[in-house]
């Protein structure tokens, strides 16, 4: 079956769905998902969204602009950043505006609390600039959003997955998606498509993300010929549940949680002395690492205690209820009176495609390819740099979300209609079929050493020898991939064909993830180098970019964009 529409949206996370919101209504917008829109991964975020409301205390859009950069390690698009700060009053307005439920403080206005690596006058110390539900923001954010999309009739393809991007003589014709209930693929042509897959933590043994974070959206670009950028620089929240890595907010530490060794000594103040346990996340995560790694963790374990109990049993059911609860689940344990058990787990992904400031996809020479844009995690405007702060994620969905929708709207008037293209859906037949008929490793098992290769060589440590190492062990698991072969040959909901799919998404980039990484010879943010411990700016104040060649892949760079804040140390 095939569908035309003006503009389609990929992803019904936030990004997604903030983008088909500011699409007019005279115009025909379509929206796929692989699973119901408020299953969508940013429904986990718990903290809050960022802005300098100075609702607690003072603040400026200017500092929030400067932790961002700084944060990013000065690998962060200063015009990003900007775009980004200036926005997040007038971004939080209106989704309270919409229904958000936010905390309130006594005087009614939006609540705030403090966040990681965000600071009151350039540094001076911590500064309550997250707006926050609960523990639980990006739930109700993502909720009420969904229910505008609703009222606005758009045409939700829900359990439809993206299998492939037609992109024909440089320009975004649509997709082929393929649907779950009757396993029957759809063409879907569109005059601008939208990439908001999120990401891919998946790639990793222990992550955050859930089942569905694995890249499709973000593989199909560059096995289409759109680079990727920066896809060394990836996320290790320091807070993971250990052993399962299911996230335990930074509202923790906000709301006055302390990190404890495993001789019950507060060990931030070692490595971040002005913000502490309020440190950005690579600077904690590397802590806490450095802790396990010197044999201070737990009962000589792989974890540290995350202490909440002096803040007592009412704050924290008021405004870590969804915290206290993950840890009773998981693990038995009441946090009003006993430590949870954390260690870090991959988050976040800062790279991804490349785009303007308008969510437009830039091809290797910086310019855009007619139709095709990406918002949210999926992409890379290098708003994080090298390293995310806490809060600035969700804003980064509505705010860049809101940006494509916008350039889209006004790109449709010229972009003319779709061309169909022959015998589009020839090369996703054909994976299908010798996925179906292929007799060798089973997805499963290629995935469990995939993400061991991940996590041992190419972690919160790397060096050149473990991740030469790791990108051979994943090139040889990709030529096993060739012969996969799956037990169920059904067509209604074949959750089997579709692991092995997603697997070759993962493969992909995590091999991307090693030839960046092992490109880039220095530490920066959440790239750390035991064997280049040092930030160098003379060689390395640029950003990766890698193209699919005809063998190995293609590695090149482009300059950081700076505009306001020159590079200096990164002290905390």
């Amino acid at each position: 079956m095939e569908f035309i529409f003006d503009a389609l949206v990929v992803g019904s996370g936030l990004a997604g769905l903030r983008a088909a919101l500011e699409i007019p209504e005279n115009l025909k917008v379509g929206l796929i998902s692989k699973v119901f829109p408020t299953r969508s991964h940013s429904g986990a975020a718990q903290g809050g969204i960022g802005a300098a409301l100075g609702n607690e205390e003072p603040d400026s859009w200017e500092w929030h602009m400067y932790d961002t950069v700084k944060g990013g390690d000065y690998l962060t698009d200063q015009d990003a950043a900007e775009t980004l700060a200036m926005d997040a009053a007038r971004a939080v307005y209106e989704l309270e505006h919409m229904g958000v439920p936010f905390n309130r403080t006594p005087e009614g206005k939006i609540a705030q609390r403090a966040f990681g690596g965000h600071t009151r006058n350039f540094g001076e110390g911590p500064v309550k600039r997250s707006c926050f539900a609960a523990d639980r923001t990006g739930r109700v954010v993502l909720d009420t959003m969904f229910g505008k999309a609703v009222e606005r009739k758009i045409h939700i393809f829900t359990e439809f997955y993206m299998l492939d991007v037609i992109i024909d003589h440089g320009k975004v014709a649509g997709i082929i998606s393929y649907e779950l209930a009757t396993g029957h693929l759809h063409t879907i042509w569109s005059k601008a498509v939208l990439i908001a897959t999120g990401g891919f933590g998946r790639v990793y043994k222990t992550n955050s993300n859930c089942f569905t974070n694995t890249g499709d959206g973000v593989y199909l670009c560059y096995r289409n010929g759109v680079p990727l950028e920066d896809m060394e620089f990836v996320q290790f929240h320091p807070t993971g549940i250990y052993p399962l890595g299911v996230l335990v907010s930074e509202a923790a530490r906000g709301e006055g949680g302390v990190l404890k060794n495993g001789i019950g000594r507060r060990f931030m103040p070692d490595y971040a002395p002005t913000l502490v346990d309020l440190a950005p996340r690579d600077v904690v995560s590397r802590a806490i690492s450095t802790e396990i790694r010197a044999g201070r963790g737990v009962d000589g374990k792989d974890y540290v205690n995350l202490d909440l109990t002096h803040l007592g049993a009412d704050k924290i059911e008021e405004k870590l209820s969804d915290i206290s609860s993950f840890a009773r689940i998981y693990l038995g344990v009441d946090a009003t009176s006993e430590p949870i058990p954390v260690t870090p787990t991959c988050h976040y992904m800062m790279g991804g495609i490349p785009t303007d400031l308008n969510g437009r996809v830039l091809n290797v020479n910086g310019s855009p390819i007619s139709g095709l844009y990406s918002a949210g995690e999926a992409a890379c405007v290098s708003v994080h740099g090298a390293n995310r702060l806490g809060t600035n994620s969700l804003l980064d969905l509505v705010v860049f979300g809101r940006r494509a929708g916008r350039a889209m709207t006004e790109d449709i008037k010229s972009l003319g209609a779709p061309t169909p293209v022959k015998d589009s859906q020839g090369r996703v037949e054909a994976r299908i079929k010798a996925i179906k008929d292929g007799k060798g490793p089973k997805p499963a098992d290629l995935r469990t050493k995939m993400k061991q290769i991940m996590t041992d060589f190419c972690s919160v440590f790397r060096n050149q020898a473990d991740m030469e190492r790791g990108l051979r062990e994943i090139r040889g698991l990709k030529e096993q991939y060739r012969s996969v072969s799956i037990d169920n040959k059904g067509e209604n909901y074949n959750t089997d064909l579709l692991d092995a799919i997603e697997l070759e998404s993962l493969l992909g980039l995590a091999e991307v993830i090693l030839v960046s990484a092992l490109s880039r010879t220095e530490s920066r943010g959440a790239h750390y180098r035991e064997d280049y411990p040092d930030r160098d700016d003379h060689n390395w104040l640029k950003h990766t970019l890698v193209m699919a060649g005809s063998h190995d892949p293609e590695v090149s760079f482009k300059p950081v964009k700076i505009t306001r804040f020159q590079p200096k140390a990164r002290k905390f």
